[in-house]
């Protein structure tokens, strides 16, 4: 059965990136909608889902998609009408929300797989919980995780029509962050930036926080979350300053990559004008709040918040009622969420840690290749992802998580503290189980030698060198 449906709120104002294209759909442009009379829309294309952009309607933008039949089924009857009452514009999907009529509704949200649809929304109703899988819930997206998952978290606080934004401008927003997240980066992606907004949720959901954040710092947090590594290129700072990258001149070696990441953001905020019904003096103080909690994430300047927070626990000096110290908290809570991989169940802890490694190890190819110093922790042939992990534990995550729980003593924290400690137990005892094996190589008569002997110790691993 072929069913057709339109995606409401993206017009074609920008190429159409490579991803795109070379994921699940074709792209295909015609004169007039081919989707209301001839050609057929089989002609589109093959493939399982086809794009098609209709010139003369400059908002519309139809999917195509082959729905999935179960066995024994008869295929329901596809008339003109019903195809038709599908295909809504942008105008009759505007005008027809509960919320331009003065009701408050939340938005449904514009997933095109009628296949998904059921299956993404059922992870939505549990976003909140700690053992979310991104990984799935992106697949069933198709790839569009940040833009469903940030909508549907703004859209469920109520922020959309608290802050009156345009839903034209925020999705538009949405997309153009997620697009200029770099898809062949394989770990700082859209993925990452999405897991990192669902675990900013889980945190601000706490006690302590839920009483205490206004819809303001909810606001700030989750864009915040959302566009933290925007525009990642992929290496680190170091390497940017080495190469004399001119982001390293531009910032001057200072938070190189969290400063691009805050500028990128705000210069999407500016184009999409999603702000600019507000005063300006509010945008640009919001700008600048954006900007204290993405520059916090910069992992070099761990030590300074982390001795700031422990020293405001042992105090007992926190204020939630006050609006700097709010912000602190959520700074802190956006740098939790930045490094909480090795606290996710070991399934996904797993595969983030997998992902990251293979991001260092890609720097340091380019390193050798290029004849430059081989930076830390990127040598593939003296480093393993069990020993980078068990040294990112011990020495940045741990210290973090500790204090973190000492702030909020909840099921969440222990949680998180669990997962950690079974985690780095795992990693224990498979790098037991490479050395073993490398051992028992090098014993063989004959036997040559894998590298194995050569591998750094967690111990070589210096505090503030994990994740950018």
């Amino acid at each position: 059965m072929e069913v057709c449906y339109q995606l409401p709120v993206l017009p074609l104002d920008r190429p159409v990136p490579k991803h795109v294209l070379s994921r699940r759909g074709a792209i295909s442009f015609s004169s007039s909608s081919s989707l209301f009379g001839a050609p057929d829309p089989r002609q589109l294309s093959q493939r399982r889902g086809a794009i098609s952009y209709d010139s003369s309607d400059q908002t519309a933008l139809y999917i195509r998609m082959l729905a999935r039949l179960s066995c024994g089924s008869t295929p329901p009857s596809s008339t003109p009408e019903r195809r038709v009452r599908r295909l809504l514009s942008l105008q009759r999907y505007l005008h027809s929300s509960r919320l331009l009529r003065g009701a408050p509704q939340q938005i449904p949200l514009p997933i095109l797989d009628e296949d998904y649809t059921g299956q993404a929304r059922c992870m939505l109703e549990k976003v909140g919980n700690w053992n979310f899988d991104i990984f799935l819930f992106d697949r069933l997206t198709n790839g569009n995780s940040l833009i469903t998952l940030t909508f549907h978290l703004l859209n469920q606080y109520g922020l959309v029509e608290l802050f009156q934004l345009d839903i034209v401008k925020l999705w538009r927003f949405l997309v153009m962050v997620q697009e200029d997240y770099h898809s062949d980066n394989p770990y700082h992606n859209a993925v990452h930036a999405a897991d990192v907004t669902q675990a900013m949720y889980c945190y601000m959901r706490e006690p302590m926080l839920a009483k205490s954040l206004t819809s303001y710092d909810i606001l700030l947090g989750l864009l915040a979350a959302a566009t933290h590594d925007l525009d990642h290129p992929g290496v680190n700072q170091p390497f940017l300053i080495k190469t004399d990258h001119y982001l390293a001149s531009l910032y001057r070696n200072t938070s190189v990559l969290e400063n691009h990441h805050w500028k990128s953001a705000v210069g999407l905020l500016r184009e999409t004008g999603l702000f600019s019904h507000l005063p300006a003096e509010d945008s640009l103080s919001m700008e600048r709040e954006l900007g204290s909690l993405i520059l916090a994430t910069d992992i070099s300047r761990q030590n300074d918040y982390l001795s700031r927070f422990r020293l405001r626990l042992d105090q007992g000096n926190l204020c939630l009622s006050n609006a700097n110290h709010r912000h602190f908290v959520l700074q802190m809570a956006l740098k939790c969420a930045d490094i909480c991989n090795p606290c996710r169940p070991w399934e996904l802890s797993k595969q983030w840690s997998e992902k990251v490694t293979n991001e260092f190890f890609q720097q340091g190819d380019i390193e050798k290749k290029h004849k430059l110093e081989v930076s830390p922790l990127c040598d593939r042939e003296v480093n393993t992802v069990g020993n980078i992990q068990l040294g990112f534990m011990t020495y940045v995550a741990e210290p973090l998580f500790a204090e973190w729980a000492r702030f909020s003593d909840t099921r969440l924290s222990q949680t998180m503290l669990g997962h950690m400690g079974l985690n780095k137990a795992s990693w224990g005892a498979l790098q037991q189980q490479e050395q073993s094996s490398a051992a028992g190589e090098e014993a063989e008569p004959g036997a040559t030698a894998t590298g194995g002997g050569g591998r750094s110790s967690s111990k070589d691993i210096p505090q503030g060198s994990g994740v950018s």
